[in-house]
Protein backbone atom coordinates (compact mmCIF):
# COMPACT_ATOMS: atom_id res chain seq x y z
CA UNK A 1 0.00 0.00 0.00
CA UNK A 2 1.86 3.31 -0.79
CA UNK A 3 1.20 6.24 1.20
CA UNK A 4 -1.35 8.05 -0.34
CA UNK A 5 -3.70 5.09 -0.27
CA UNK A 6 -3.11 5.28 3.71
CA UNK A 7 -3.35 8.81 3.93
CA UNK A 8 -6.70 8.75 2.16
CA UNK A 9 -8.19 5.80 3.30
CA UNK A 10 -7.27 6.96 7.11
CA UNK A 11 -8.31 10.37 6.48
CA UNK A 12 -11.87 9.79 4.15
CA UNK A 13 -12.90 6.44 6.24
CA UNK A 14 -15.71 7.87 8.12
CA UNK A 15 -17.11 9.59 4.57
CA UNK A 16 -16.54 6.37 2.74
CA UNK A 17 -18.47 4.50 5.42
CA UNK A 18 -21.39 6.83 5.73
CA UNK A 19 -21.80 7.23 2.18
CA UNK A 20 -21.49 3.25 1.58
CA UNK A 21 -24.03 3.09 4.54
CA UNK A 22 -26.76 5.40 3.17
CA UNK A 23 -26.54 3.58 -0.17
CA UNK A 24 -27.29 0.41 1.07
CA UNK A 25 -29.56 1.65 3.96
CA UNK A 26 -31.75 3.94 2.19
CA UNK A 27 -31.19 3.18 -1.85
CA UNK A 28 -34.94 4.09 -2.93
CA UNK A 29 -34.38 7.42 -0.61
CA UNK A 30 -31.00 8.14 -2.30
CA UNK A 31 -32.63 7.48 -5.97
CA UNK A 32 -35.29 9.68 -5.74
CA UNK A 33 -33.12 12.17 -4.24
CA UNK A 34 -31.11 11.10 -7.25
CA UNK A 35 -34.76 11.25 -9.86
CA UNK A 36 -35.71 14.80 -7.96
CA UNK A 37 -32.18 17.13 -8.62
CA UNK A 38 -32.35 15.35 -12.01
CA UNK A 39 -35.87 16.44 -12.93
CA UNK A 40 -34.84 20.06 -11.13
CA UNK A 41 -31.96 20.22 -13.82
CA UNK A 42 -33.70 19.03 -16.73
CA UNK A 43 -36.40 21.90 -15.49
CA UNK A 44 -33.80 24.43 -15.41
CA UNK A 45 -32.26 23.03 -18.91
CA UNK A 46 -35.89 23.44 -20.88
CA UNK A 47 -36.02 26.85 -19.16
CA UNK A 48 -32.51 27.64 -20.89
CA UNK A 49 -33.54 26.25 -23.81
CA UNK A 50 -36.86 28.27 -23.97
CA UNK A 51 -35.12 31.53 -23.29
CA UNK A 52 -32.51 30.80 -25.93
CA UNK A 53 -35.39 30.37 -28.37
CA UNK A 54 -37.05 33.49 -27.64
CA UNK A 55 -34.09 35.42 -27.80
CA UNK A 56 -33.24 33.60 -31.01
CA UNK A 57 -36.42 34.75 -32.41
CA UNK A 58 -36.13 38.13 -30.67
CA UNK A 59 -32.86 38.44 -32.84
CA UNK A 60 -34.74 37.18 -35.88
CA UNK A 61 -37.09 40.02 -35.54
CA UNK A 62 -34.91 42.43 -35.10
CA UNK A 63 -32.68 41.88 -37.99
CA UNK A 64 -35.90 41.84 -40.27
CA UNK A 65 -36.94 44.94 -38.47
CA UNK A 66 -33.18 46.79 -39.25
CA UNK A 67 -33.66 45.80 -43.16
CA UNK A 68 -36.71 46.45 -43.61
CA UNK A 69 -35.82 50.40 -41.91
CA UNK A 70 -33.00 50.26 -44.10
CA UNK A 71 -34.72 49.60 -46.90
CA UNK A 72 -37.28 52.68 -46.06
CA UNK A 73 -34.67 55.14 -45.11
CA UNK A 74 -33.10 54.26 -48.45
CA UNK A 75 -36.15 54.82 -50.71
CA UNK A 76 -37.16 58.32 -48.66
CA UNK A 77 -33.25 59.51 -49.26
CA UNK A 78 -33.30 58.31 -53.00
CA UNK A 79 -36.79 59.69 -53.54
CA UNK A 80 -35.82 62.65 -52.57
CA UNK A 81 -33.00 63.32 -54.24
CA UNK A 82 -34.88 62.15 -57.44
CA UNK A 83 -37.51 64.81 -56.79
CA UNK A 84 -34.82 67.34 -57.18
CA UNK A 85 -33.49 66.12 -59.96
CA UNK A 86 -36.75 65.54 -62.20
CA UNK A 87 -36.68 69.04 -63.26
CA UNK A 88 -33.49 68.67 -64.85
CA UNK A 89 -34.56 65.60 -66.72
CA UNK A 90 -38.32 67.56 -68.05
CA UNK A 91 -35.58 70.67 -69.29
CA UNK A 92 -33.77 67.98 -71.35
CA UNK A 93 -36.87 66.26 -72.84
CA UNK A 94 -37.93 70.17 -73.72
CA UNK A 95 -34.26 70.41 -75.50
CA UNK A 96 -34.80 67.20 -76.97
CA UNK A 97 -38.45 68.33 -78.43
CA UNK A 98 -37.24 71.64 -79.21
CA UNK A 99 -36.79 72.57 -82.91
CA UNK A 100 -33.34 73.03 -83.91
CA UNK A 101 -30.69 73.16 -86.88
CA UNK A 102 -27.92 72.36 -84.71
CA UNK A 103 -27.65 68.47 -84.84
CA UNK A 104 -24.49 68.09 -82.46
CA UNK A 105 -26.34 70.24 -79.77
CA UNK A 106 -28.85 67.87 -80.13
CA UNK A 107 -27.24 64.89 -80.22
CA UNK A 108 -25.04 65.90 -77.18
CA UNK A 109 -28.35 67.14 -75.44
CA UNK A 110 -29.83 63.24 -76.30
CA UNK A 111 -26.63 61.87 -74.87
CA UNK A 112 -26.75 63.53 -71.69
CA UNK A 113 -30.47 62.83 -70.90
CA UNK A 114 -29.99 59.38 -72.04
CA UNK A 115 -27.37 58.90 -69.16
CA UNK A 116 -29.64 60.65 -66.84
CA UNK A 117 -32.55 58.34 -67.56
CA UNK A 118 -30.31 55.11 -67.29
CA UNK A 119 -28.94 56.26 -63.37
CA UNK A 120 -32.12 56.77 -62.40
CA UNK A 121 -33.02 53.62 -64.01
CA UNK A 122 -30.06 51.96 -61.95
CA UNK A 123 -31.45 53.27 -58.57
CA UNK A 124 -34.83 52.11 -59.01
CA UNK A 125 -36.31 54.95 -60.34
CA UNK A 126 -39.81 53.92 -62.77
CA UNK A 127 -41.55 56.18 -64.77
CA UNK A 128 -45.31 55.92 -64.28
CA UNK A 129 -47.29 54.85 -67.03
CA UNK A 130 -50.22 57.13 -68.03
CA UNK A 131 -51.20 57.53 -71.41
CA UNK A 132 -54.10 55.03 -72.39
CA UNK A 133 -54.51 53.88 -68.35
CA UNK A 134 -57.28 54.04 -66.43
CA UNK A 135 -56.95 57.12 -63.86
CA UNK A 136 -54.91 56.30 -60.81
CA UNK A 137 -55.37 59.15 -57.76
CA UNK A 138 -52.60 57.36 -56.57
CA UNK A 139 -50.26 57.39 -59.31
CA UNK A 140 -52.27 60.63 -61.16
CA UNK A 141 -52.65 64.46 -61.00
CA UNK A 142 -56.44 65.07 -63.15
CA UNK A 143 -55.31 69.20 -64.21
CA UNK A 144 -58.08 68.98 -66.89
CA UNK A 145 -61.35 66.67 -67.83
CA UNK A 146 -62.76 66.55 -71.23
CA UNK A 147 -65.97 64.82 -72.25
CA UNK A 148 -64.72 62.74 -75.33
CA UNK A 149 -67.00 59.80 -76.22
CA UNK A 150 -63.98 58.61 -78.00
CA UNK A 151 -62.51 57.70 -74.75
CA UNK A 152 -63.49 55.29 -71.81
CA UNK A 153 -63.94 56.48 -68.38
CA UNK A 154 -61.93 57.78 -66.26
CA UNK A 155 -59.03 56.94 -69.03
CA UNK A 156 -56.01 59.22 -69.39
CA UNK A 157 -56.29 61.15 -72.53
CA UNK A 158 -52.80 63.44 -72.52
CA UNK A 159 -49.59 63.71 -70.16
CA UNK A 160 -48.33 66.92 -69.18
CA UNK A 161 -45.75 66.50 -66.78
CA UNK A 162 -44.12 62.82 -66.32
CA UNK A 163 -44.98 61.14 -62.83
CA UNK A 164 -41.99 58.67 -61.08
CA UNK A 165 -42.35 56.07 -58.55
CA UNK A 166 -39.05 54.21 -56.40
CA UNK A 167 -40.21 51.17 -55.07
CA UNK A 168 -43.33 51.58 -53.60
CA UNK A 169 -43.11 55.42 -53.41
CA UNK A 170 -44.31 57.91 -55.67
CA UNK A 171 -41.87 60.20 -55.69
CA UNK A 172 -43.94 62.91 -58.23
CA UNK A 173 -47.33 62.05 -59.42
CA UNK A 174 -47.91 62.32 -63.50
CA UNK A 175 -50.25 65.10 -64.47
CA UNK A 176 -52.80 64.06 -66.47
CA UNK A 177 -56.02 65.65 -68.61
CA UNK A 178 -58.78 62.69 -67.74
CA UNK A 179 -61.55 61.84 -70.30
CA UNK A 180 -65.38 61.34 -68.92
Amino acid sequence: MSKNETNLSEENIDEVVETEENVDILPDEYISKLEGELAEQRKKTDEYFEHLKRNMAEFDNYKKRISKEKDTMYNVIASDLVADILPILDNFEKALNSETEESSFKEGISMIHTQLVDVLKKIGVVEIEALNSTFDPNLHEAVMHVEDENFSEKEVVEVFRKGYIIGDKVVRHAMVKVAN
